[in-house]
Protein backbone atom coordinates (compact mmCIF):
# COMPACT_ATOMS: atom_id res chain seq x y z
CA UNK A 1 0.00 0.00 0.00
CA UNK A 2 1.21 3.97 -1.12
CA UNK A 3 1.57 5.80 2.46
CA UNK A 4 -1.02 8.81 3.03
CA UNK A 5 1.63 11.61 2.64
CA UNK A 6 -1.35 13.97 3.25
CA UNK A 7 -1.63 11.87 7.06
CA UNK A 8 2.01 11.75 7.16
CA UNK A 9 2.31 15.94 6.46
CA UNK A 10 -0.74 16.58 9.30
CA UNK A 11 1.62 14.10 11.65
CA UNK A 12 4.36 16.75 12.09
CA UNK A 13 4.22 19.78 14.38
CA UNK A 14 3.63 23.03 13.20
CA UNK A 15 6.08 25.65 13.50
CA UNK A 16 4.89 27.27 16.39
CA UNK A 17 5.10 23.90 18.27
CA UNK A 18 8.92 23.25 16.29
CA UNK A 19 10.30 26.65 17.61
CA UNK A 20 9.29 26.82 21.04
CA UNK A 21 10.69 22.97 21.19
CA UNK A 22 13.89 24.67 19.58
CA UNK A 23 14.30 27.11 22.13
CA UNK A 24 13.46 25.26 24.97
CA UNK A 25 16.54 22.83 24.26
CA UNK A 26 18.65 25.67 23.03
CA UNK A 27 17.88 26.87 26.75
CA UNK A 28 18.52 23.55 28.47
CA UNK A 29 21.93 23.12 26.61
CA UNK A 30 22.80 26.66 27.97
CA UNK A 31 22.06 25.10 31.25
CA UNK A 32 23.83 21.83 30.65
CA UNK A 33 27.01 23.75 29.78
CA UNK A 34 26.88 26.14 32.46
CA UNK A 35 26.65 23.41 35.13
CA UNK A 36 29.19 21.57 33.08
CA UNK A 37 31.91 24.18 33.43
CA UNK A 38 31.22 25.72 36.71
CA UNK A 39 30.94 22.32 39.05
CA UNK A 40 32.23 19.18 37.12
CA UNK A 41 35.04 20.57 35.25
CA UNK A 42 35.79 23.53 38.07
CA UNK A 43 39.00 21.38 39.50
CA UNK A 44 40.26 20.78 36.48
CA UNK A 45 40.40 24.36 35.05
CA UNK A 46 41.89 25.43 38.53
CA UNK A 47 44.68 23.26 38.43
CA UNK A 48 45.25 24.40 35.14
CA UNK A 49 45.39 27.76 35.32
CA UNK A 50 47.44 27.50 39.18
CA UNK A 51 50.18 25.38 36.83
CA UNK A 52 50.27 28.04 33.60
CA UNK A 53 51.23 30.61 36.93
CA UNK A 54 53.63 28.45 38.42
CA UNK A 55 55.40 27.85 35.22
CA UNK A 56 55.26 31.64 33.97
CA UNK A 57 56.97 32.39 37.79
CA UNK A 58 59.57 29.76 37.25
CA UNK A 59 60.42 31.33 33.72
CA UNK A 60 61.06 34.65 35.34
CA UNK A 61 63.24 33.41 38.00
CA UNK A 62 65.28 31.03 35.64
CA UNK A 63 65.82 34.94 33.89
CA UNK A 64 66.93 36.49 36.50
CA UNK A 65 69.60 33.85 38.46
CA UNK A 66 72.10 35.42 38.18
CA UNK A 67 70.68 38.62 39.41
CA UNK A 68 72.58 39.72 42.38
CA UNK A 69 69.09 40.80 43.91
CA UNK A 70 67.45 37.41 42.95
CA UNK A 71 66.61 37.36 47.05
CA UNK A 72 64.54 40.09 46.84
CA UNK A 73 62.70 39.09 43.46
CA UNK A 74 61.79 35.64 45.38
CA UNK A 75 60.84 37.45 48.32
CA UNK A 76 58.24 39.37 46.17
CA UNK A 77 57.55 36.70 43.65
CA UNK A 78 56.41 34.39 46.69
CA UNK A 79 54.41 36.83 48.10
CA UNK A 80 52.36 37.69 45.53
CA UNK A 81 52.16 33.93 44.24
CA UNK A 82 51.44 32.54 47.51
CA UNK A 83 54.19 30.06 46.94
CA UNK A 84 57.63 28.41 48.22
CA UNK A 85 60.67 28.74 46.06
CA UNK A 86 64.25 26.80 46.79
CA UNK A 87 67.09 26.97 44.37
CA UNK A 88 68.85 23.69 45.11
CA UNK A 89 72.41 23.43 43.72
CA UNK A 90 73.73 20.25 42.15
CA UNK A 91 76.36 20.10 44.87
CA UNK A 92 74.18 19.58 47.87
CA UNK A 93 73.49 23.51 48.77
CA UNK A 94 70.61 25.94 48.73
CA UNK A 95 71.49 28.82 46.93
CA UNK A 96 68.39 30.69 47.92
CA UNK A 97 64.80 29.57 49.84
CA UNK A 98 62.06 31.04 51.14
CA UNK A 99 59.11 29.27 52.91
CA UNK A 100 55.31 30.83 52.71
CA UNK A 101 52.56 29.37 54.63
CA UNK A 102 52.87 26.31 57.10
CA UNK A 103 51.83 23.82 54.14
CA UNK A 104 54.76 24.48 52.33
CA UNK A 105 56.47 20.77 51.13
CA UNK A 106 59.65 21.83 49.27
CA UNK A 107 61.41 22.96 52.22
CA UNK A 108 60.88 20.54 54.94
CA UNK A 109 62.16 17.72 51.85
CA UNK A 110 65.55 15.17 52.53
CA UNK A 111 68.49 15.52 50.49
CA UNK A 112 67.32 12.13 49.00
CA UNK A 113 64.63 13.54 48.41
CA UNK A 114 65.94 16.51 46.57
CA UNK A 115 68.39 15.04 44.51
CA UNK A 116 65.65 12.39 43.56
CA UNK A 117 64.03 15.79 42.24
CA UNK A 118 66.60 16.84 40.89
CA UNK A 119 67.28 13.63 38.71
CA UNK A 120 63.75 13.04 37.47
CA UNK A 121 63.82 16.97 36.55
CA UNK A 122 67.21 16.29 34.27
CA UNK A 123 65.43 13.38 32.76
CA UNK A 124 62.30 14.96 31.57
CA UNK A 125 64.19 17.39 29.87
CA UNK A 126 64.64 20.50 32.43
CA UNK A 127 61.23 20.77 33.86
CA UNK A 128 59.23 18.12 36.27
CA UNK A 129 55.68 18.82 37.57
CA UNK A 130 54.41 16.93 40.63
CA UNK A 131 51.24 16.97 42.33
CA UNK A 132 51.40 15.57 46.20
CA UNK A 133 48.77 15.14 49.00
CA UNK A 134 49.91 17.07 51.78
CA UNK A 135 48.91 14.16 53.77
CA UNK A 136 51.18 11.49 52.19
CA UNK A 137 54.04 13.47 53.81
CA UNK A 138 53.00 13.85 57.34
CA UNK A 139 53.37 11.68 59.99
CA UNK A 140 52.34 13.33 63.09
CA UNK A 141 48.32 12.35 62.45
CA UNK A 142 46.09 11.61 64.85
CA UNK A 143 44.10 8.08 64.65
CA UNK A 144 40.82 8.90 63.39
CA UNK A 145 39.39 5.75 65.02
CA UNK A 146 40.10 6.93 68.55
CA UNK A 147 36.80 9.44 67.66
CA UNK A 148 33.31 8.67 67.80
CA UNK A 149 30.60 10.09 65.28
CA UNK A 150 30.83 11.17 61.95
CA UNK A 151 34.13 12.39 61.86
CA UNK A 152 35.59 14.58 58.94
CA UNK A 153 38.83 14.22 57.83
CA UNK A 154 41.31 16.53 58.13
CA UNK A 155 41.77 18.87 56.12
CA UNK A 156 45.09 18.51 55.03
CA UNK A 157 44.09 15.36 53.65
CA UNK A 158 41.69 17.17 51.27
CA UNK A 159 45.03 19.33 50.05
CA UNK A 160 46.85 18.84 47.59
CA UNK A 161 50.35 20.42 46.65
CA UNK A 162 51.95 21.03 43.45
CA UNK A 163 56.04 21.04 43.02
CA UNK A 164 57.25 22.56 40.25
CA UNK A 165 60.95 21.91 39.03
CA UNK A 166 62.94 23.42 36.27
CA UNK A 167 66.57 23.21 35.47
CA UNK A 168 68.82 26.00 35.54
CA UNK A 169 73.03 26.51 35.49
CA UNK A 170 74.61 29.38 36.86
CA UNK A 171 77.07 32.01 36.56
CA UNK A 172 80.12 29.64 37.44
CA UNK A 173 78.84 26.42 35.29
CA UNK A 174 77.04 24.77 38.65
CA UNK A 175 73.70 23.17 37.71
CA UNK A 176 70.85 24.16 40.15
CA UNK A 177 67.08 23.03 39.82
CA UNK A 178 64.53 25.71 40.81
CA UNK A 179 62.01 24.07 43.15
CA UNK A 180 58.69 26.06 43.79
CA UNK A 181 55.95 24.79 45.65
CA UNK A 182 52.10 25.91 45.80
CA UNK A 183 48.98 24.20 47.50
CA UNK A 184 46.12 23.59 45.69
CA UNK A 185 43.40 24.88 48.10
CA UNK A 186 39.90 22.45 48.23
CA UNK A 187 36.98 23.44 45.65
CA UNK A 188 34.63 21.03 47.31
CA UNK A 189 32.87 24.52 49.55
CA UNK A 190 33.03 26.10 46.09
CA UNK A 191 31.67 23.43 44.14
CA UNK A 192 28.93 22.54 46.67
CA UNK A 193 27.99 26.90 46.73
CA UNK A 194 27.86 26.25 42.60
CA UNK A 195 25.75 23.64 43.03
CA UNK A 196 23.07 25.11 45.29
CA UNK A 197 23.31 28.34 43.23
CA UNK A 198 23.01 26.58 39.60
CA UNK A 199 19.89 24.61 40.99
CA UNK A 200 18.04 27.72 41.60
CA UNK A 201 19.61 29.48 38.44
CA UNK A 202 18.29 26.60 36.54
CA UNK A 203 15.01 26.88 37.96
CA UNK A 204 14.35 30.00 36.94
CA UNK A 205 16.43 29.63 33.56
CA UNK A 206 14.00 27.20 32.45
CA UNK A 207 11.27 28.83 34.02
CA UNK A 208 11.89 31.94 31.67
CA UNK A 209 13.29 29.59 28.95
CA UNK A 210 9.48 27.96 28.72
CA UNK A 211 7.69 31.71 28.74
CA UNK A 212 10.58 33.03 26.47
CA UNK A 213 10.42 30.36 23.98
CA UNK A 214 6.56 30.19 23.92
CA UNK A 215 6.22 33.94 23.59
CA UNK A 216 8.12 34.36 20.37
CA UNK A 217 7.41 31.17 18.86
CA UNK A 218 3.81 32.44 18.55
CA UNK A 219 5.56 35.65 17.43
CA UNK A 220 6.87 34.16 14.49
CA UNK A 221 4.68 31.31 13.93
CA UNK A 222 1.56 34.11 13.96
CA UNK A 223 1.91 35.56 10.63
CA UNK A 224 2.81 32.20 8.62
CA UNK A 225 0.08 30.88 10.29
CA UNK A 226 -2.41 33.63 8.74
CA UNK A 227 -0.36 33.81 5.63
CA UNK A 228 -1.20 29.98 5.65
CA UNK A 229 -4.98 30.34 6.24
CA UNK A 230 -5.14 33.49 3.62
CA UNK A 231 -3.37 31.12 0.96
CA UNK A 232 -5.90 28.30 1.52
CA UNK A 233 -8.26 30.55 0.56
CA UNK A 234 -6.52 31.66 -2.33
CA UNK A 235 -6.29 28.35 -3.40
CA UNK A 236 -10.02 27.60 -3.16
CA UNK A 237 -10.30 30.77 -5.71
CA UNK A 238 -10.78 33.26 -3.25
CA UNK A 239 -9.18 36.48 -4.88
CA UNK A 240 -10.31 38.93 -2.73
CA UNK A 241 -7.76 37.91 0.46
CA UNK A 242 -4.72 40.63 0.83
CA UNK A 243 -2.06 39.32 3.16
CA UNK A 244 -0.91 41.27 5.96
CA UNK A 245 2.39 42.13 6.63
CA UNK A 246 3.72 40.67 9.96
CA UNK A 247 6.50 42.04 12.20
CA UNK A 248 9.26 41.02 10.10
CA UNK A 249 10.91 41.75 6.64
CA UNK A 250 11.08 38.84 5.31
CA UNK A 251 7.51 37.86 6.01
CA UNK A 252 6.49 41.72 4.50
CA UNK A 253 8.07 40.88 1.24
CA UNK A 254 6.37 37.16 0.96
CA UNK A 255 2.97 38.56 2.05
CA UNK A 256 3.58 41.63 -0.90
CA UNK A 257 4.79 39.17 -3.18
CA UNK A 258 1.57 37.14 -2.26
CA UNK A 259 -0.19 40.18 -2.87
CA UNK A 260 0.56 41.26 -6.24
CA UNK A 261 0.19 36.81 -6.74
CA UNK A 262 -3.26 37.55 -5.74
CA UNK A 263 -4.25 40.07 -7.85
CA UNK A 264 -2.61 38.56 -11.01
CA UNK A 265 -4.12 35.40 -10.78
CA UNK A 266 -7.62 37.41 -10.29
CA UNK A 267 -6.79 39.08 -13.84
CA UNK A 268 -5.66 36.08 -15.16
CA UNK A 269 -9.38 34.59 -14.00
CA UNK A 270 -10.89 37.42 -15.83
CA UNK A 271 -8.89 36.45 -18.80
CA UNK A 272 -9.86 32.88 -18.41
CA UNK A 273 -13.36 33.82 -18.53
CA UNK A 274 -12.96 35.97 -21.76
CA UNK A 275 -10.85 33.58 -23.41
CA UNK A 276 -14.08 31.27 -22.79
CA UNK A 277 -16.43 33.98 -24.02
CA UNK A 278 -14.15 34.42 -27.02
CA UNK A 279 -13.29 31.32 -28.02
CA UNK A 280 -17.15 30.06 -28.14
CA UNK A 281 -18.15 32.92 -29.85
CA UNK A 282 -15.43 32.83 -32.17
CA UNK A 283 -15.66 29.29 -33.00
CA UNK A 284 -20.23 29.21 -32.61
CA UNK A 285 -20.10 32.09 -35.48
CA UNK A 286 -18.31 30.13 -38.23
CA UNK A 287 -19.89 26.65 -37.17
CA UNK A 288 -22.95 28.39 -37.52
CA UNK A 289 -22.71 30.02 -40.49
CA UNK A 290 -21.10 26.46 -42.16
CA UNK A 291 -23.85 24.60 -40.97
CA UNK A 292 -26.82 26.88 -41.77
CA UNK A 293 -25.30 27.19 -45.59
CA UNK A 294 -24.41 23.70 -45.86
CA UNK A 295 -28.05 22.87 -44.53
CA UNK A 296 -29.62 25.22 -47.48
CA UNK A 297 -27.54 23.81 -50.35
CA UNK A 298 -28.93 20.59 -49.14
CA UNK A 299 -32.19 21.12 -48.56
CA UNK A 300 -33.47 24.08 -51.06
CA UNK A 301 -32.72 23.76 -54.90
CA UNK A 302 -30.92 26.05 -56.66
CA UNK A 303 -28.76 27.19 -53.21
CA UNK A 304 -25.70 24.73 -54.25
CA UNK A 305 -23.94 27.22 -55.95
CA UNK A 306 -20.15 29.20 -56.18
CA UNK A 307 -21.31 32.03 -53.74
CA UNK A 308 -22.83 29.50 -50.85
CA UNK A 309 -19.28 27.64 -51.21
CA UNK A 310 -17.48 30.39 -50.70
CA UNK A 311 -19.01 31.60 -47.20
CA UNK A 312 -18.40 27.76 -46.25
CA UNK A 313 -14.73 28.28 -47.55
CA UNK A 314 -14.24 31.61 -45.61
CA UNK A 315 -15.90 30.52 -42.66
CA UNK A 316 -13.46 27.40 -42.48
CA UNK A 317 -10.42 29.24 -43.31
CA UNK A 318 -11.27 31.57 -40.06
CA UNK A 319 -11.92 28.74 -37.99
CA UNK A 320 -7.99 27.23 -39.53
CA UNK A 321 -6.76 30.72 -38.23
CA UNK A 322 -7.66 30.58 -35.13
CA UNK A 323 -6.53 27.25 -34.61
CA UNK A 324 -3.28 28.33 -35.85
CA UNK A 325 -3.20 30.97 -33.59
CA UNK A 326 -3.96 29.25 -30.59
CA UNK A 327 -1.26 26.60 -31.81
CA UNK A 328 1.45 29.61 -32.77
CA UNK A 329 1.37 31.26 -29.37
CA UNK A 330 1.54 27.68 -27.39
CA UNK A 331 4.48 26.64 -29.76
CA UNK A 332 6.10 30.38 -29.05
CA UNK A 333 5.50 30.17 -24.77
CA UNK A 334 6.78 26.79 -24.43
CA UNK A 335 9.89 27.10 -26.65
CA UNK A 336 8.87 24.43 -28.97
CA UNK A 337 9.01 27.08 -32.25
CA UNK A 338 12.49 27.02 -33.82
CA UNK A 339 13.96 30.08 -34.98
CA UNK A 340 15.56 30.80 -37.65
CA UNK A 341 17.56 33.84 -38.19
CA UNK A 342 19.51 35.27 -41.01
CA UNK A 343 20.50 38.75 -42.80
CA UNK A 344 17.83 40.39 -44.62
CA UNK A 345 16.86 43.51 -46.68
CA UNK A 346 13.79 44.32 -44.01
CA UNK A 347 12.76 47.43 -46.12
CA UNK A 348 11.89 45.41 -49.21
CA UNK A 349 10.36 42.68 -47.26
CA UNK A 350 8.39 45.48 -45.78
CA UNK A 351 7.54 46.20 -49.38
CA UNK A 352 6.43 43.31 -50.56
CA UNK A 353 4.04 43.34 -47.65
CA UNK A 354 2.26 46.73 -48.20
CA UNK A 355 1.90 45.04 -51.65
CA UNK A 356 0.16 42.17 -50.81
CA UNK A 357 -2.22 43.98 -48.14
CA UNK A 358 -2.79 46.44 -50.49
CA UNK A 359 -4.35 44.35 -52.69
CA UNK A 360 -6.47 42.54 -50.49
CA UNK A 361 -7.48 45.77 -48.76
CA UNK A 362 -7.75 48.49 -51.73
CA UNK A 363 -11.54 47.80 -52.80
CA UNK A 364 -12.64 48.69 -49.80
CA UNK A 365 -10.54 52.33 -50.07
CA UNK A 366 -8.03 50.90 -47.47
CA UNK A 367 -4.77 52.86 -48.73
CA UNK A 368 -1.23 52.15 -46.88
CA UNK A 369 1.69 54.59 -47.43
CA UNK A 370 5.41 53.61 -46.95
CA UNK A 371 7.96 56.61 -46.06
CA UNK A 372 11.51 54.67 -45.27
CA UNK A 373 14.63 57.21 -45.30
CA UNK A 374 17.32 54.63 -45.61
CA UNK A 375 17.60 50.29 -46.22
CA UNK A 376 17.99 48.65 -43.41
CA UNK A 377 19.24 44.88 -43.22
CA UNK A 378 19.04 42.90 -40.17
CA UNK A 379 19.62 39.75 -38.52
CA UNK A 380 16.42 38.29 -38.00
CA UNK A 381 13.78 35.47 -38.30
CA UNK A 382 12.12 36.74 -42.18
CA UNK A 383 9.07 34.57 -41.52
CA UNK A 384 8.29 36.05 -37.83
CA UNK A 385 8.74 39.23 -38.76
CA UNK A 386 6.94 39.15 -41.77
CA UNK A 387 4.15 37.55 -38.80
CA UNK A 388 4.46 40.65 -36.28
CA UNK A 389 4.18 42.69 -39.65
CA UNK A 390 1.26 41.32 -41.19
CA UNK A 391 -0.52 41.63 -37.36
CA UNK A 392 0.27 45.04 -37.55
CA UNK A 393 -0.98 45.91 -40.50
CA UNK A 394 -4.63 44.13 -39.88
CA UNK A 395 -4.46 45.67 -36.60
CA UNK A 396 -4.29 48.86 -38.67
CA UNK A 397 -6.97 48.19 -41.30
CA UNK A 398 -9.06 47.03 -38.67
CA UNK A 399 -9.13 50.57 -36.75
CA UNK A 400 -8.11 52.96 -39.60
CA UNK A 401 -11.01 55.09 -39.07
CA UNK A 402 -13.13 56.47 -41.58
CA UNK A 403 -10.64 57.79 -43.67
CA UNK A 404 -9.14 54.70 -44.19
CA UNK A 405 -5.31 55.63 -43.83
CA UNK A 406 -2.62 53.64 -42.86
CA UNK A 407 1.38 54.59 -43.29
CA UNK A 408 4.43 52.42 -42.18
CA UNK A 409 7.02 54.76 -41.38
CA UNK A 410 11.04 53.09 -41.48
CA UNK A 411 13.54 55.23 -39.38
CA UNK A 412 17.17 53.97 -39.04
CA UNK A 413 19.00 56.01 -35.97
CA UNK A 414 22.04 55.06 -33.85
CA UNK A 415 22.19 51.57 -35.12
CA UNK A 416 18.47 50.35 -35.06
CA UNK A 417 15.51 50.85 -37.10
CA UNK A 418 12.14 51.51 -36.23
CA UNK A 419 9.12 50.28 -37.53
CA UNK A 420 6.00 52.13 -36.79
CA UNK A 421 2.59 51.41 -38.04
CA UNK A 422 0.26 54.48 -37.81
CA UNK A 423 -3.85 54.16 -37.70
CA UNK A 424 -5.93 57.25 -37.46
CA UNK A 425 -8.77 55.46 -35.68
CA UNK A 426 -10.72 55.68 -32.50
CA UNK A 427 -7.30 55.17 -30.51
CA UNK A 428 -7.36 53.18 -27.07
CA UNK A 429 -7.50 54.66 -23.93
CA UNK A 430 -4.83 54.85 -21.53
CA UNK A 431 -5.68 51.84 -19.35
CA UNK A 432 -5.97 49.41 -21.59
CA UNK A 433 -2.57 50.02 -23.44
CA UNK A 434 -0.67 48.04 -20.84
CA UNK A 435 -3.20 44.91 -21.44
CA UNK A 436 -3.38 44.61 -25.07
CA UNK A 437 -0.22 42.22 -25.42
CA UNK A 438 -2.26 39.82 -23.26
CA UNK A 439 -3.64 36.56 -24.75
CA UNK A 440 -7.70 36.64 -25.95
CA UNK A 441 -7.50 40.66 -24.70
CA UNK A 442 -8.99 42.87 -26.97
CA UNK A 443 -9.85 46.60 -26.61
CA UNK A 444 -13.42 46.72 -27.59
CA UNK A 445 -15.34 43.76 -26.26
CA UNK A 446 -18.14 43.35 -28.58
CA UNK A 447 -18.33 40.11 -30.52
CA UNK A 448 -19.27 41.94 -33.83
CA UNK A 449 -19.07 40.28 -37.29
CA UNK A 450 -16.67 43.49 -38.87
CA UNK A 451 -13.90 42.82 -35.78
CA UNK A 452 -11.49 40.84 -37.52
CA UNK A 453 -8.46 38.43 -35.18
CA UNK A 454 -9.05 36.45 -32.36
CA UNK A 455 -7.20 38.42 -29.46
CA UNK A 456 -4.15 36.45 -29.94
CA UNK A 457 -2.34 38.68 -32.66
CA UNK A 458 -0.42 40.86 -30.45
CA UNK A 459 0.08 38.77 -27.80
CA UNK A 460 2.07 36.45 -30.68
CA UNK A 461 3.84 39.81 -31.54
CA UNK A 462 4.97 40.12 -28.40
CA UNK A 463 6.42 36.53 -27.83
CA UNK A 464 8.28 36.94 -31.63
CA UNK A 465 9.94 40.43 -30.66
CA UNK A 466 10.77 39.42 -27.04
CA UNK A 467 12.78 36.34 -28.60
CA UNK A 468 14.05 38.32 -30.89
CA UNK A 469 15.44 40.62 -28.19
CA UNK A 470 13.45 44.02 -29.69
CA UNK A 471 12.06 46.83 -28.61
CA UNK A 472 8.39 47.43 -29.17
CA UNK A 473 5.60 49.26 -27.65
CA UNK A 474 2.12 51.20 -28.57
CA UNK A 475 1.47 54.64 -28.64
CA UNK A 476 -2.10 55.80 -28.67
CA UNK A 477 -4.38 58.71 -27.49
CA UNK A 478 -8.35 58.35 -27.93
CA UNK A 479 -10.01 59.93 -30.92
CA UNK A 480 -6.41 60.46 -32.51
CA UNK A 481 -4.98 57.08 -33.74
CA UNK A 482 -2.74 54.51 -32.63
CA UNK A 483 0.92 53.40 -33.63
CA UNK A 484 2.48 50.76 -32.56
CA UNK A 485 6.39 50.36 -33.35
CA UNK A 486 9.14 47.87 -32.97
CA UNK A 487 12.92 48.09 -33.53
CA UNK A 488 15.60 45.62 -34.43
CA UNK A 489 19.58 46.58 -34.57
CA UNK A 490 20.63 46.67 -38.08
CA UNK A 491 23.78 45.09 -39.96
CA UNK A 492 26.29 47.61 -41.09
CA UNK A 493 27.03 46.82 -44.82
Amino acid sequence: MKPDFKKLHLRRPGIKWSLFASFLAFSLILVALLWMFQVVFLGRFYRAVKTAQIRRIAATVAENINHSELDTLIDRIAEQGDLSIRIFTVSGSDLASIEIGPASLINHLSLADLFNLYDKTVAAGGEYLKFYNRASFDNDRYDDRQFVGNVPPPVDNQLTSLIFCRQVTLANGTSAVILLNTMLSPVTATVDTLRIQLIYVTLILIALSLGLALLLSRRIARPIVRINEQSKQMAAGDYSVRFAAGDYREIGELAETLNQTVVELGRVEALRRELIANISHDLRTPLTMIRGYAEVMRDLPGENNPDNVQVIIDESNRLTSLVNSILDLSKLQSGASQFEPSDYDLTESIRDIIARVSKLTEAEGYQIAYVANEQAVVHADAARIEQVLYNFLTNAVHYAGPDHQIEVRQTVRAGWVRIEVVDHGEGIPEDQLQHIWERYYKSDKLHRRAVMGNGLGLSIVKNILEQHGARFGVDSRPGEGSTFWFELPVIDL
